[in-house]
């Protein structure tokens, strides 16, 4: 049952959260098989409430906003919806209060992404009335770019993350590469370049290029730029597995021992000196295991494990789009991880933009790899990505929380079994 609320003679239809997402023509499935908002309605709410804690993801503004107007005018009745701000662990809760009158139409909007507070008054002689206009009220700004919306998710989950943990600061490697570039720009805007530290660990394979682009953004960015060489540490790795490793070829162990020092160095300085490292891979490295376990995954929070490679590009170019803070040679080479000589990205992965679209399907629409094919993208490449999707879970089982900005982010949202037979998904 869902009773009504009377307050001072006033009869309120107050729902919780996803009471509200149950408009059969906006869904193709619903969470129950009754409609909480229109039972109050029915049962004479003169205005209804929401309260709500629905976390951001890209595009979801919009979509409440158009729910919660269709509510108001299927219903005739004043919508209050009142949504909390703020983050917890993965999820972000970016506000965007609204009032709606019993027209459909918003009278009152809150800030997005901050926390706010705004008073209306609903006239006397409305309340109740089937279809009664309101007065406009206070429209807050609110960001309509979903650059914009990224952008501010991911700092809003940032700052409460580091906020909450107890930590004023945070340490990251600075590769030169673009990744930890954005993630250097985001926590220099979410927690102000005095607590952001970035350090460069360059061994014999970092090209001086990637050094002078982290030099630069460390400048641009104003903040803590710190070089700490790992060769050697290197080395004596190299050494002291010399007489086991005798016989076999250079391979990626090689490349793994240089991203674990860099991990190592970073959580030295967190224990040391009382920093929160934060990881900087992003989503299409974390889908097909191009990480490193306990290397570059290293950290507490991986802040843009749910961004994409071709969102990492669009962000920092629209981080750009006022002057340049990530410097241009950083956009514009190709990327690579720099642990053995001449090694790029594409040497071990599809073109981003086809990976891209493969995770996208697989991951967050769910599409089939036949469905994938259809779109015109080859069968062997669709097989193959998704192959390294699903074998990839053991890394991502053991990966720092990250921010969830998407439908379908990979932790808690996403569990796979580690060990499985996905191979009959794969047809």
């Amino acid at each position: 049952d869902n009773p009504l609320l009377e307050f001072k003679g006033i009869k309120l239809g107050v729902t919780i959260c996803e009471d509200a997402w149950s408009d059969p023509e906006l869904w193709d499935r619903h969470l129950y098989g009754r409609d909480p908002v229109l039972e109050a309605a029915d049962k004479g709410a003169d205005v209804l409430i929401n309260l709500s804690a629905s976390p951001f993801t890209l595009g979801k503004a919009e979509l409440r906003r158009d729910m919660i107007r269709r509510h108001a005018a299927s219903t005739g009745l004043f919508f209050v919806y009142v949504n909390q701000v703020g983050a917890n662990d993965e999820l972000v809760f970016d506000g965007h209060s609204m009032i709606i009158d019993g027209r459909g139409c918003e009278v009152v909007r809150a800030r997005d992404f901050e926390e706010d507070l705004l008073t209306y008054d609903i006239p006397a002689d409305t309340i109740g009335r089937r279809g009664a206009a309101g007065e406009p009220g206070e429209a807050r700004p609110c960001f309509e770019e979903p650059e914009d919306q990224a952008q501010s998710a991911l700092q809003l989950g940032l700052n409460d993350y580091v906020r909450k943990s107890g930590f004023s600061k945070v340490v990251l490697g600075l590769s030169g590469g673009i990744d930890s570039a954005l993630v250097a720009a985001i926590a220099a805007r979410a927690l102000g370049p005095e607590n952001v530290v970035g350090v460069a660990m360059p061994t014999r394979y970092s090209s001086g290029h990637s050094l002078d682009d982290a030099e630069a953004l460390a400048r641009n960015l104003g903040i803590d730029y710190r070089v700490i060489p790992i060769d050697g540490m290197f080395q004596t790795m190299l050494d002291g597995l010399a007489s086991e490793f005798k016989d076999c070829e250079e391979d990626v162990t090689e490349e793994n021992l240089q991203a674990r020092i860099r991990g190592m160095v970073l959580m030295a300085l967190s224990n040391k000196l009382g920093y929160l490292v934060l990881a900087t891979g992003n989503k299409s490295e974390m889908g097909v295991g191009y990480c490193t376990l306990y290397g570059d995954m290293c950290g507490a929070l991986a802040v843009i494990s749910d961004v994409s490679k071709t969102w990492v590009y669009r962000l920092s170019e629209w981080i750009n789009r006022e002057g340049e803070v990530i410097p241009r040679s950083t956009l514009t080479k190709a990327p690579s991880a720099e642990l053995r000589p001449d090694q790029e990205d594409q040497d071990s992965l599809p073109p981003y933009e086809v990976l891209d679209r493969v995770l996208e399907g697989w991951v967050e629409e769910r599409l089939s790899v036949a469905q994938l094919v259809g779109e015109g993208l080859n069968p062997a490449v669709v097989k193959r990505i998704v192959t390294l999707i699903d074998g990839a879970e053991f890394k991502r089982r053991q990966a720092a929380p990250g921010i969830k900005i998407s439908p379908k982010a990979f932790g808690i949202g996403r569990r796979y079994p580690i060990v499985a037979d996905y191979s009959s998904l794969h047809r």
